[in-house]
């Protein structure tokens, strides 16, 4: 498969952005006193290559038929993604500051009837990937070539409900659709083997029809190499990509009690510095 859709100019200029992101989750949970930052961080690298790399998507036309869609299943994680849209045009940065505050646009799970770019709300975990099935079944039946893409939790598949759309997804071979799953291994309560274990996943997946594809999560060349070859296969296809809760912040890494929780004045200067301290 062609390696060569993007340069070493493209990968830096990514974790520029990445970068970029986690300075913004991290500022507006803490003034918004409240939020998830855990698996905002773990994703940080998927949502950055997906917006300012991978899909076919114009803040100058956010409504644009034949745009790429996007479903954050995991809708507790919606800072990464309202910093990606509005470090990537679709609103003013300066909204970010207003984070789960009364009459803004950014809730503490997305509202696509609010937010400029969305295009789905989502909240209640596992109904991402049916609103995925759908918007992809929906492009096929009118003859257009978007793409869907939908980012699920590795706790969030415990929800049979994502099973039951991974069987339909498969039955209507739905080549147009990907799933990337952030297996962070860590959930609200503890780790997720330890809730209700989740592996074998990859056999999980292949045994429902999907093509799988395995990542580090972190590292912005496989990110971008597998989000590229997924749009070659076949079939529906899941990338699984092995992240760390928490990313980049050394007092939240792998720690459950960051799933949601916001981090004082102290504790912003302290992960402020460990996220630029691991970016050189």
């Amino acid at each position: 498969m062609n390696r060569n859709y993007f340069t070493r100019q493209d990968v830096r200029r990514l974790e520029e952005k990445a970068l970029e992101i986690r300075h913004d989750v991290l500022n507006m949970i803490y003034l918004a006193k409240a939020g998830h930052p855990g698996g905002s961080l773990s994703a940080t690298e998927i949502v950055t290559a997906l917006y300012f790399h991978v899909m076919n998507i114009d803040p100058q036309n956010p409504d644009d038929p034949d745009r790429d869609r996007f479903v954050l299943s995991k809708g507790h994680a919606c800072p990464v993604l309202y910093s990606a849209l509005a470090e990537r045009g679709f609103f003013d940065k300066k909204e970010l500051d207003t984070l789960r505050q009364y009459h803004s646009i950014l809730q503490g799970h997305p509202d696509m009837n609010k937010v400029p770019g969305l295009d789905m709300t989502t909240g209640s975990l596992g109904n991402g990937l049916s609103i995925g099935v759908g918007m992809a079944l929906s492009g096929r039946m009118k003859h257009q070539d978007y793409m869907t893409y939908v980012l699920l939790g590795d706790g969030e598949c415990q929800e049979g409900m994502v099973w039951e759309a991974a069987m339909a997804a498969n039955h209507h071979h739905l080549k147009n659709l990907i799933a990337i799953v952030d297996c962070n291994g860590v959930q609200i309560n503890g780790w997720v083997n330890d809730i209700l274990r989740v592996e074998p996943f990859t056999d999980k997946w292949r045994a429902f029809g999907w093509s799988v594809i395995e990542i580090d999560g972190h590292d912005m060349r496989q990110v971008l190499t597998a989000l590229h070859d997924a749009r070659t296969m076949r079939a529906p296809t899941v990338v699984l990509a092995r992240t760390v809760k928490g990313k980049g912040v050394s007092f939240m890494e792998d720690n459950s009690a960051w799933h949601g929780a916001a981090p004082n004045a102290e504790q912003l200067a302290q992960a402020m510095k460990d996220i630029e301290e691991g970016a050189d």
